[in-house]
């Protein structure tokens, strides 16, 4: 186990503000764990899980504990004719356990390449895209229980998954501390093509093959949204709002070319806030230094040096304006600390 006192976090944050933490720990293991919130310090006081930082906006300095998982391990744990399961530690880069996927020929998160942090924070958000989500292959969350005091693993079903939302953002918020992820991936070709310009992209790459889905998604990614270790950002700052369908067909009606997606919940559709944000006039502008990036409307860069203050700025500012010009209210996918 590592332990620091008074940190920069700024290298630990994709936006890249410049605050401090009070500890800071690294650890590897149940054990680790164990004894870290053995520690007075931290089981009495606060603390937080970091991975990448790459979904969290820091508004000023932390006066707890900031936890980081190191465990890098990807192990087979069981496999049958159809499916392989694998556990993966917490501190595996989400990307690099995608690639791990598509080299030993395993579907179900192709979809989600090039999403940047770690499989740790993966269930905390249920991190998704191109029609996937981390909970479409996830059997099993390790933590270790804070309140309780032990490791323990909590089953799919007991994670309460939903669009960008999980277990660990309500009841287990700064209870849980994710370990590793248990993943199961089929053997069996399942290519999920149908959203956005994957299918045209697949096919220009010769076909719905693996590594093709895995490049085509890169390629599209990296088209539109900025590199995080280039210019501060974290990815997507607001959720594509779910509203009732009367209130899609009254944008529909005005806007045809309103891009609208199914959901789970009957009489419930899913916009695009991106879309919402870029028809507001937002993509390409700039609050002081916080700004919207000029081809991704979804995302608010750091143009050097902005402080929180001025991105939260922005991002109120868009809010006042999509629920004026749409009414439609969009909320932020990035953690506020």
């Amino acid at each position: 186990m590592k332990l620091q006192q008074d940190i920069d976090l700024a290298p630990y944050n994709s936006f890249g503000v410049s605050v401090r933490a009070a500890r800071y720990a690294e650890i590897t293991s149940e054990q680790d764990a164990a004894e870290l919130f053995a520690d007075n310090g931290v089981a009495e006081g606060k603390w937080l899980a970091l991975g990448d930082g790459c979904n969290v906006l820091f508004t000023k300095d932390y006066d707890g504990t900031i936890v980081r998982v190191t465990d890098y391990a990807i192990d087979i744990e069981s496999e049958d004719s159809e499916s392989v399961t694998i556990r993966v530690g917490g501190g595996v880069e989400w990307d690099d356990m995608v690639e791990w996927c598509v080299e030993h020929n395993l579907w179900g998160i192709e979809n989600l390449s090039l999403i940047p942090g770690t499989v740790g924070a993966s269930p905390v958000q249920n991190i998704g895209a191109y029609g996937a989500e981390a909970a479409d292959t996830i059997v099993s969350v390790e933590i270790w229980d804070t309140v309780e005091g032990r490791a323990r693993s909590l089953a799919a079903e007991e994670c309460h998954f939903g669009y960008r939302e999980s277990v660990f953002k309500h009841e287990f918020k700064g209870r849980a501390l994710v370990l590793a992820v248990r993943f199961r991936l089929s053997k069996e070709a399942n290519p999920r093509l149908d959203y956005g310009d994957v299918r045209a992209k697949v096919e220009a790459l010769g076909g719905a093959t693996l590594r093709n889905i895995r490049q085509a998604v890169v390629e599209i990614r990296r088209s539109k949204l900025p590199d995080h270790k280039v210019i501060g950002n974290a990815g997507s700052f607001f959720k594509n709002p779910v509203v009732e369908t009367s209130v899609a067909e009254r944008i529909k009606a005005e806007w045809p070319e309103a891009p609208i997606y199914p959901t789970a919940e009957e009489g419930k559709v899913k916009l695009a806030a991106g879309w919402l944000i870029d028809k507001c006039g937002w993509k390409g502008r700039a609050l002081g230094r916080a700004g919207v990036h000029d081809r991704q409307a979804l995302v608010l860069v750091n143009l050097g040096g902005a402080s929180a203050e001025e991105v939260i700025t922005l991002a109120n500012t868009i809010r006042e304006d999509v629920a004026s010009k749409f009414g439609v209210e969009i909320s932020p996918e990035v953690n506020i600390i």
